[in-house]
């Protein structure tokens, strides 16, 4: 039996996640790394974001994933695709044990797969804590609430048919092939001394089909 508890299968133990990611940055147009896939800069030359993810099913081993959230914090000082990158973790607190330390590998990289480039590209790791983490769909908004760290709402950008989302599809970002551009309706984060307002700022909305250790 393979769990999540056994550091020797870290890297090795099959894993995977569906639901939805929403993110927020500080670009003031849509994010241009979806269609570069990170070699063109951010708008503003660097990156700050962040990021929820809600997982409608999902496990790691024996360890069941299913119904939990993660909250996110992203600094990238320049090209995506350069690394260097700053992250935090916020693991939802109903998560088991086994649970916990799942997520954390796979939101590390450590668990390979498709957030294997985590490893590669993240240089300073804030750390991972547990934390009431939400994530709520009203309509066609979607919240993300980390206490008071992270507070965020996003919605999709208006398109000629307001009720047909505008969609960049068959991508080849490593979220997901389909993304909603989106906007911040709110976007404020005030965690590990960062203090930013990302209100109106370009925003993104993706299905995702993750899976390791191989793809």
């Amino acid at each position: 039996m393979t769990t999540a508890g056994q550091p020797s299968s870290i890297g090795q133990t099959p894993w995977a996640i569906k639901g939805e990611l929403i993110l927020n940055c500080n670009c003031t147009v849509f994010c241009p790394c979806v269609v570069s896939l990170g070699k063109h800069p951010p708008t503003e030359g660097y990156c700050q974001a962040w990021a929820g993810v809600r997982i409608d099913k999902g496990h790691y081993g024996d360890a069941d994933l299913s119904g939990l959230n993660v909250g996110l914090l992203l600094e990238i000082p320049g090209l995506m695709a350069r690394g260097n990158w700053t992250a935090a973790a916020y693991i939802d607190e109903r998560a088991s044990d086994d649970a916990y330390e799942a997520l954390i590998n796979i939101f590390s990289g450590k668990a390979r797969g498709t957030t294997g480039l985590f490893g590669v590209l993240v240089s300073t790791f804030l750390g991972a804590e547990r934390a009431a983490v939400s994530y709520e769909t009203e309509g066609k908004a979607r919240r993300l609430m980390v206490g008071k760290k992270i507070q965020g709402e996003v919605v999709p950008v208006a398109g000629a048919d307001p009720h047909e989302d505008i969609v960049v599809t068959n991508t080849g970002y490593w979220m997901g092939p389909d993304v909603t551009i989106a906007t911040a309706t709110k976007g404020r984060v005030r965690a590990y001394g960062r203090v930013w307002d990302f209100d109106g700022r370009s925003a993104e909305i993706c299905q995702i089909d993750w899976r390791g250790p191989g793809k």
